[in-house]
């Protein structure tokens, strides 16, 4: 079964990802939406705001997402700007904002929803949206990280993520461990003492430049967990894979490193987290929110077989 999902389930997965028509035909279905919900708490500023007062009272930080990506027109890219803003504003109100260490709040930014995908000045355009969300970030004590999307806009992410450390050295960034050259990557950020959120990877990526196989990636994952532990960045262990969870107690005493914290998807193994969390273990929760959630549901889906099977029970309860 594992073997029918990685081969074939999940390439297809990824690829309806991509499809209009599909998107479309998901956001009319009332079912579907419901599903959603289970990944995506909410289309509103409000409705996000809840789920991270609800979060945070169980002992778990918090990285918020504005639903989209590859922008194509600079107003757009300016309406996702000003999304983030008024998040921040609303997360700015809790009292739980300007800690002198770990910050309990965070927004992840998606480079190609800020006009970094646009034919004319996008790295720049891109570089200064996020720049604009970032010095709010600062203002209000909160924390940004970039989010990485598929492989070709890995090295201008890099740059622009380097670029904004420079003002901004809280700034974290997101490698993706099915991605070959991610080791060297993860060595070049953990020199500079980044916070590098370390992840399996979502995208369907050729075998040129990712491990296809899933023991390979998990491989590649815990290679890239070693050098982050061993360097002097701040590790943020993106996974619900049980293996990886267990190997982190080791490395962390291997290395005398006690400041990592964990990160799971809204949604995803919840009681794990709460296990974590009243542990003493930092645990933050990815929350996304916003209309633009298709790509990210069909994502979630093809991340792991439990995902795809509670989808299919949401169907088969209604037939």
């Amino acid at each position: 079964m594992a073997g029918l999902f990685a081969h074939t389930l999940r390439p297809a997965l990824l690829a309806a990802s991509r499809v209009e028509r599909l998107r479309r035909a998901a956001d009319r279905s009332a079912l579907t939406r419901r599903v959603v919900r289970r990944f995506v708490p909410g289309d509103s500023l409000d409705e996000v705001v809840e789920v991270v007062v609800a979060l945070r009272d169980s002992g778990r930080y918090i990285s918020s997402d504005y639903l989209g990506e590859n922008v194509t027109d600079a107003d757009d890219a300016a309406d996702t700007v000003r999304a983030y803003l008024g998040l921040l504003d609303a997360l700015g109100r809790r009292d739980d904002c300007a800690f002198d260490g770990v910050r309990p709040l965070e927004v992840s930014v998606k480079l190609s929803a800020l006009g970094q995908a646009l034919d004319r000045d996008g790295q720049k355009v891109a570089l200064e949206n996020a720049r604009t969300i970032c010095e709010r970030a600062q203002a209000i004590g909160a924390w940004v990280t970039v989010d990485a999307e598929d492989h070709t806009t890995t090295d201008s992410t890099l740059s622009i993520s380097g670029d904004l450390r420079v003002d901004f050295p809280w700034l974290g960034t997101v490698l993706q461990a099915y991605l070959r050259r991610t080791h060297g990557d993860c060595a070049e950020l953990a020199s500079q003492g980044a916070r590098v959120r370390l992840c399996k990877g979502a995208y369907d990526e050729p075998a040129s430049v990712a491990y296809r196989d899933t023991a390979d990636v998990t491989d590649s994952y815990l290679r890239c967990l070693r050098v982050l532990f061993a360097g002097g960045g701040y590790p943020m262990v993106a996974s619900h894979d049980p293996a990886i969870i267990a190997a982190v107690p080791a490395l962390a005493s291997e290395f005398g490193c006690d400041a990592y914290e964990y990160q799971m998807l809204y949604g995803i193994r919840d009681a794990e987290q709460r296990r974590l969390a009243a542990t003493g273990n930092a645990v933050r929760v990815y929350v996304p929110f916003g209309t633009q959630w298709y790509g990210y549901f069909m994502r979630r889906l093809a991340e792991r077989p439990a995902n795809l099977a509670f989808f299919v029970r949401a169907l088969s309860a209604r037939t």
